[in-house]
């Protein structure tokens, strides 16, 4: 007799149902089984569609930063404008002025066209753009060469 399968006229009706409850949970466990494939198969989908939205997005948000650093060559006003209003950068002066510090793709000249505007805004940049400097235990030819040196790599 072979144990895996059972030949039914050899079973006891007690084993038969037995037999009968047994396959049925096994067919249920089964079902369960499957519905969770399924359903990982979805949550998978769903991440991979997630990934390649955000890396869609993280393409546009570096498109825009790069149309902004362009406008900012070129009218820096207008750049910063940009680059906030594509919520790429904010109003905030120490925000403004860690970006113009960093430099990253900025003209120097026009980081120094914007920083010597005379508007409130500009002057608090400024301030803020000289605080982004460490001078602290420097002599003022020092200062001036890390200023100096700080220009050459904008």
């Amino acid at each position: 007799m072979d144990l895996c399968h059972p030949d039914p006229v050899e079973l006891s009706s007690g084993e038969a149902e037995e037999l009968q409850r047994i396959r049925w949970h096994r067919k249920q466990l089964l079902e369960d089984i499957q519905k969770l494939k399924d359903e990982i198969a979805d949550v998978f989908a769903q991440i991979d569609c997630f990934e390649s939205a955000e890396e869609s997005r993280m393409a546009q948000k570096e498109k825009e930063l790069c149309i902004g650093r362009k406008k900012f060559n070129m009218d820096p006003t207008k750049g910063i404008q940009y680059l906030i209003e594509h919520k790429l950068l904010s109003p905030d002066v120490q925000d403004i002025a860690r970006f113009l510090y960093k430099g990253e793709g900025l003209n120097k000249t026009a980081i120094g066209t914007y920083l010597g505007e005379r508007d409130p805004v500009n002057l608090q940049v400024l301030q803020a753009f000289v605080d982004c400097h460490e001078f602290a235990n420097l002599n003022l030819v020092q200062a001036l060469s890390v200023v100096r040196t700080k220009g050459e790599s904008v």
